[in-house]
Order: structure tokens, then sequence, then C-alpha cells
């Protein structure tokens, strides 16, 4: 999120607050826009529309179209890092409840939704919108396989396992990416039978590279 002029740091609590609230509120609106018709054919008109807005308030906001789609895809990369990484430490010290957690994360209801996992392909596969994504996107890319990698290289070494722990790590994050973008393409939905065969599917993965700290899930 922007920092605030000095006239807005200088301005009420409530008013900040509230100035807060819709550019959210203007974010949401433009995930959903994203979700129904793509990157390049969303307009600021659109978004308007959609959050029951004027479009002079979305001007106000933000003062592009470009500048819109960049703070809703840092929305959506800092949603999804704080879920995955809450979920993580949650798990406690072990690295291979940490690991899973991490992964599951990817079916957490908070960014396992049919308009989010749309959005993030809208960034993500047109040629718009991937300078943005590389940009804003890179470092929060390169900080999860990190922590996906050390945790693999733990697992190698207490195994012992005889595996490329970077591999590993790589084919586990490619693995998220592919049931998200292969969940929306199949069906337009997410939903609980979505989240249920990814969180499978991760876990099938993990007991082929760490049979000794990971079960087979048993068959559907």
């Amino acid at each position: 999120m922007e920092n605030p002029s000095p006239e807005e740091r200088g301005a009420p609590a409530g008013r900040r607050a509230s100035r807060d609230v819709r550019r959210v509120q203007l974010i949401e609106a433009t995930i959903t826009v994203l979700a129904r018709r793509g990157y390049s054919a969303l307009t600021i008109a659109d978004v308007a529309r959609q959050a029951g807005l004027s479009l002079g308030i979305v001007n106000f906001h933000f003062a592009s179209k470009e500048r819109l789609l960049a703070e809703c895809l840092r929305h959506l990369a800092g949603g999804y890092r704080q879920t995955w990484m809450a979920a993580m430490e949650a798990a406690g010290p072990d690295p291979a409840r940490r690991l899973a957690a991490m992964l599951l994360a990817d079916f957490d209801p908070a960014s396992f939704t049919s308009e989010r996992l749309a959005a993030w392909i809208a960034f993500w596969g047109e040629t718009q919108g991937r300078p943005t994504y590389d940009e804003i996107c890179g470092a929060f890319d390169a900080e999860r396989l990190a922590a996906n990698t050390a945790l693999c290289r733990e697992l190698a070494a207490a195994g012992p396992y005889a595996i490329d722990a970077a591999l590993a790590a790589r084919t586990l994050e490619a693995l998220g990416d592919g049931l998200w973008y292969g969940m929306v393409s199949a069906s337009g939905k997410a939903g609980d039978g979505g989240a249920e065969t990814g969180r499978r599917a991760v876990r099938l993965a993990l007991a082929a590279f760490f049979p000794h700290h990971f079960k087979m899930p048993e068959p559907a």
C-alpha cells in the first residue's frame, strides 16, 4: 500500500482508515473483474461498476489501470505470503510438519478461491501481466523457494535420502502452481472438492520424496 501523504498523516485516524478500506474494496473488485475478463480486457470502468463506485473515485485512488493492477497483485501476493508463513509457523519446529503446512496452505480458503486463482493466472499467463508479476513477485517467489529448499534439505539429511533437495523443492512448488492452473482451467471452480484433490496430490508427492516422514494417502 502507498505511503500516506503529509496531508493524510495529519488527517483523523477514521479518515485514513476509510481510505484504506476503500482501496481494499477496489482491489477486491479488480480481482473479480480479472477473473471474469482477464488482464487485457479489464478496464477501470469495469472495476468501478463492480465496486459500485464512481469512475472518479477509482482514479482518485489509482492513477492508472497499470497502477491498479500492480496494487492488486501486491495485495494477492501479500495475502498469500501471510497465509503460508502463518501455517508454517503454526506447525512448530519439525521440518516435515513445516513443509507439509507450507504446501497445503495453497489450498487454504483464504487463497484457494475461484476468483483468486483466476486472477493469479491472468498475471501469469497474459503477455501484458507477466512483467508486472515478475517485478512484484520475484522476491516473494524467491523467499518461498528458499524456505521450501531449506526444509527439503533438512529432511534429505534426516532420512537420509539420496535426493536432490533443491530439485525436490522446485518440483513441489511447480506442483502447487500446476494444480492451481489445472483446476481453474478444467472447471472454472476451486471448491472443496478441488481443495481436497490438491491436498491429496501434495501428500502423494511428499510421500514419494520423503517416504520415512510421510505416508501415502489412502485411495480416494
